[in-house]
């Protein structure tokens, strides 16, 4: 039973203090920079627009789950549909977690490549949809924001830094605690049961590992943090770097919920540019990084050595595992608030 759960219990040792300290960070983020204070910049069709929105998006608290209703709400309050492609394309790939949890799994130069990537196909992607669509630009945004947003502005004033805990720890863990624990479950069932010279048997061309990988990512659903560790323990049964790149990229920025809510809210033609941006920049840069870049950059067998549980050894640090503690209770009780306690209201 051990040997099923060490695996599990390793991934979350190395991730957890970046994900409690990213989780902080997006509440601190949450609490003192409100929607309604970057709206408004990113309503005319211009290049403008298209930069807030990308940088605006990769550091905002919002996962893949979180960013399909938010970009389609700044559309519908007047955002561009350029702005909008840049906003659903950075924001699911990176944000203030998945940094640090990149880093902690995958290295420096991942943790590098990523943001610069997602800020790359935002810009790309609003400009091609602006440069394609003339008639997104609605006017001015209007000033008045919604009752979430009031409330929100109501919460900040009275005290910000409870409203950045709560959003932290109780609200993000609800939305995406579920696919978290899916996530790092799936990465330790792949460490055990995937041969180690599966894709190096199979798939030694690293364009196809590419176009299959990417074949799996585009119409799934799949968390930026979950998906990390996946690309990790993938990479390490001979995952080129560059597949385990488009992953990263395509797995949170698409899936069929999202292509579905973007083809009906900004049109097919949108949608188009929207997934045919993705694709491009993943399969681009996943080359550069195979073809290019210094192979000793992405081995993680130099990166992490915790990720390689060998002859039944292992260096367990006590401040990760405080940590792992500390995150396995804070999900827990997501869950007993979010389900449970809310069914007790019915």
């Amino acid at each position: 039973m051990l040997e099923y759960i060490m695996p599990v219990f390793l991934l979350l040792n190395s991730m957890s203090p970046y994900l409690l300290l990213g989780f902080l960070f997006a509440g601190i983020l949450k609490a003192y920079v409100p929607n309604e204070k970057y709206i408004g910049f990113i309503a005319k069709p211009n290049l403008r627009s298209i930069l807030f929105a990308t940088f605006a998006g990769i550091p905002l608290p919002l996962c893949s789950c979180g960013v399909i209703p938010t970009g389609i709400s700044l559309h519908k309050e007047g955002a561009s549909k350029g702005a909008t492609i840049s906003f659903l394309t950075a924001t699911p790939q990176e944000n203030v977690q998945s940094i640090m949890v990149t880093y902690s799994l995958l290295g420096l130069p991942f943790a590098i490549i990523n943001p610069i990537v997602a800020i790359i196909s935002g810009l790309t992607g609003g400009i091609i949809g602006n440069k394609l669509d003339k008639s997104s630009y609605k006017g001015e945004t209007s000033s008045k924001p919604d009752c979430c947003s009031e409330c929100e502005g109501n919460k900040n004033k009275k005290i910000k830094l409870l409203h950045a805990l709560h959003y932290s720890f109780v609200e993000m863990f609800q939305d995406i605690g579920k696919w978290l624990v899916i996530g790092i479950v799936i990465a330790g069932l792949l460490f055990l049961f995937l041969p180690e010279d599966l894709f190096s048997v199979y798939l030694n061309n690293p364009l196809l590992n590419m176009l299959i990988v990417l074949a799996i990512a585009l119409p799934t659903y799949n968390c930026a943090l979950g998906v990390i560790p996946v690309a990790a323990a993938l990479m390490m049964k001979g995952l080129s770097p560059g597949a385990a790149f488009v992953l990263l990229m395509a797995g949170p920025a698409t899936s069929i919920a999202t292509m579905t809510v973007v083809g009906k809210a900004l049109g097919k033609k949108s949608l188009l540019i929207y997934i045919l941006n993705i694709i491009i920049n993943a399969l681009i840069f996943g080359l550069i990084i195979d073809f290019v870049l210094p192979a000793s950059w992405f081995d993680l067998s130099i990166i992490n050595n915790t990720l390689l549980p060998e002859c039944g050894v292992h260096e367990i640090s006590i401040f990760e595992s405080i940590c792992s503690i500390g995150l396995i209770g804070l999900i827990i009780n997501a869950y007993i608030r979010k389900y449970l306690i809310a069914k007790s209201y019915k």
